[in-house]
């Protein structure tokens, strides 16, 4: 059963004070409070069995090594990848989307050649396809979202081509909510041969993902926005994909045989983890996969947009306060202005009420620029949040307009 107050007893830092007032944490997009479940396995291991894997044949690495690939097929399962040999552990969507834009962009892209990214995306499914046009002499093309936050997905036909090698979009805006459907995407990336890259940072916190569903080359996502540890990710990407990318980065533990002659190359997915991986991050991040699957998908779901209903009834409420992103089905992000303040004033005088969302552009600068804005408030809302927390945050900034204007 969904029990908010007994999911809260097991994130530590939730009954914690700030200036003095209780701790209302609104700021999960950007990284999620960690459970009981994952500290504990992580101190546990530093403790008591820390030794690197794939290395040694001691007790220890051998018990280490087991419990990374068991995290690594947990992830798996969870994703609906087609075998764990699809998921790659990496330090996080960046690092992800960055081996993706040099190990198989280097490689299948070439001068002439376009790649089409959402308008609506964060700075990480932005910039390493921006490098790799550079690179590459390619084109960037960009797919508009409208005022209500809505991707324009009917836009493809007229941006993709017989030379679009790559459709970039997020499953879940950072600053928005909005959810495209992946699908219709994917059938149209594919339907020109290109391949389809998925940010699922925030989607795989709400909502999670079933990439053969989705029919996802690529997907990336982090371990710290869902409730695991700092520095550790996953690249989920289609083993006939993965087979034909060199590697991005060369060291220990991703090669076959090693001589100054030649080098090859271990399988996937050691092939691109080189060097001494995040093994207790990895398993962290398994911790917490194990944790979300105790409770049924629909009644976090369920949850969470209770709570942006009713963040959206009572912040629209406040006299000239704007919301940006309306689209039906979003998920629980709420981003928004007040005519006349500056959001980082809001932010600040929350802080002192012990509330902490984002201020700022949201790592989605032009998201800023379609809305003319140079940042936003941005509530981010998870699992472990409750309807009072939502009043507390409307009230604050209620009261910290009030201030303001004065």
């Amino acid at each position: 059963m969904f029990d908010v107050d007994q999911i809260r007893g097991e994130f530590p830092v939730l009954s914690g004070t700030v200036y003095g007032k209780p701790l209302v944490y609104l700021d999960s997009g950007a990284t999620a409070q960690k459970p009981l479940a994952v500290i504990e396995t992580v101190d546990r291991l530093h403790r008591e069995q820390n030794a690197s894997i794939h290395r040694g044949v001691h007790l220890l690495s051998e018990e280490m090594t087991e419990r990374y690939e068991e995290s690594r097929a947990r992830i798996a399962a969870w994703i609906g990848a087609a075998g764990k040999e699809e998921v790659i552990f990496t330090a996080g969507a960046t690092a992800s989307l960055n081996t993706v834009a040099y190990a198989w962009g280097d490689r299948f892209v070439g001068a002439g050649d376009n790649i089409v990214v959402s308008e609506m995306e964060h700075h990480s499914n932005i910039v390493p396809w921006q490098l790799l046009a550079e690179r590459r002499d390619a084109e960037i093309r960009v797919l508009p979202f409208d005022d209500a936050g809505r991707l324009r997905t009917e836009l493809l036909g007229e941006l993709l081509d017989e030379r679009t090698r790559v459709v970039a979009v997020t499953q879940a805006s950072n600053t928005l909510g909005t959810r495209p459907e992946l699908r219709p995407i994917a059938d149209a990336a594919h339907a020109v041969g290109a391949v389809f890259v998925v940010d699922g940072c925030q989607g795989a916190v709400h909502g999670g993902v079933d990439v053969h569903a989705a029919d996802c080359d690529f997907y990336a996502f982090s371990g710290h926005k869902l409730y695991g540890p700092t520095g550790i990710g996953v690249l989920y990407g289609k083993r006939v994909l993965l087979d034909a990318m060199p590697p991005f980065l060369g060291g220990g533990d991703m090669v076959d045989r090693v001589s100054f002659a030649r080098t090859t190359y271990a399988p996937v997915p050691l092939k691109f983890e080189a060097g001494t991986a995040n093994f207790i991050g990895a398993i962290g991040l398994g911790e917490a996969v194990k944790f979300l699957q105790r409770f049924d998908p629909a009644e976090i779901e369920a949850h969470e947009t209770a709570l942006l209903r009713h963040a959206e009834t009572r912040l629209g409420e406040i006299d000239g306060l704007r919301i940006y992103g309306r689209t039906p089905g979003k998920c629980a992000i709420l981003s928004f202005n007040v005519e006349g303040v500056h959001p980082y004033d809001i932010g600040m005088i929350l802080d002192k009420l012990g509330i902490a969302v984002r201020t700022g552009q949201h790592c989605a600068e032009p998201v800023m620029t379609h809305y003319g804005v140079a940042g936003m408030c941005r509530a981010s809302l998870a699992l472990y949040n409750t309807l009072a927390e939502v009043d507390a945050l409307a009230d604050g900034v209620r009261r910290a307009v009030r201030m303001l204007r004065q």
